[in-house]
């Protein structure tokens, strides 16, 4: 097994829920977090907490939906601490509602931020590190990436190209690690994106057994320790009660 003392890993959608648990559970186990989401009151108030717990982190406004953006989100902790070990594709939304609702501004958000946001997140980091010859990509997708629910066709959509992605770049390449998550109904604020009031009813009563964001974050910690010869390509973490 690995340590992950001193490795520098970039974590998306760090401002709260998965993401947020994930920057607290690397920093405790001796990684660099740079993290980056939209709401930066938030990152800059979790970088103090770590900081304040003896870690270290960094905190850095990003958008997934800009591939500029990503990118100057990677180049940043590139030239602060001159590589890349691992970044955490987290960033998502779920704005859940039937087809028949005719959504598109929400079918459109999702794919912007749950498939082309893990892309622009992948090719940010891709070629440092296949440069350093290292790297792991761990893209959070979700049980939503295995099973299709009534009102969630669209994300579902997206969690499936996030699963296909994630298993096309671990076959394209020998020098980086691919691991992809799938976490069950996990304590969150996701749900809270669903402007359809069924779906909104529904996702209710589809939540009520969750585990905690720190479950899934134990998981991505899990893969990145196992030794560097060692792939673990995809976890899937729900619930021991869940019916799905």
């Amino acid at each position: 097994m690995q340590t992950l003392t001193d490795r520098i890993i970039l974590i998306t959608g760090a401002s709260s829920g998965i993401g947020a648990a994930t920057a607290r559970e690397l920093a405790a186990r001796g990684a660099t977090v740079v993290l980056g989401a939209r709401r930066t009151e938030r990152l800059d108030a979790l970088v103090a907490e770590i900081v304040a717990a003896g870690g270290r982190a960094q905190a850095r406004a990003l958008d997934v939906v800009s591939p500029d953006d990503m990118q100057a989100f990677a180049d940043h902790a590139l030239a602060v601490y001159g590589r890349i070990d691992a970044i955490v594709n987290n960033a998502g939304v779920m704005p859940l509602s039937p087809l028949s609702a005719l959504k598109r501004d929400e079918w459109d958000r999702m794919i912007d931020v749950n498939l082309r946001g893990v892309l622009h997140g992948i090719a940010a980091v891709l070629p440092t590190m296949e440069r350093q010859g290292f790297g792991h990509v761990v893209n959070v997708a979700s049980i939503g990436a295995h099973r299709v629910f009534p009102t969630s066709a669209v994300y579902c959509a997206t969690k499936y190209a996030v699963w296909a992605l994630s298993e096309g770049l671990r076959q394209e390449t020998d020098r980086l690690r691919v691991t992809v998550v799938s976490p069950g109904t996990t304590t969150s604020e996701l749900a809270d994106t669903i402007t359809h009031t069924g779906a909104a009813e529904g996702m209710r009563d589809f939540r009520r057994i969750t585990i905690a964001p720190e479950a899934v974050a134990r998981a991505i910690a899990y893969a990145m320790e196992q030794p560097a010869d060692v792939d673990v390509s995809e976890v899937v973490v729900r619930p021991v009660a869940s019916p799905y």
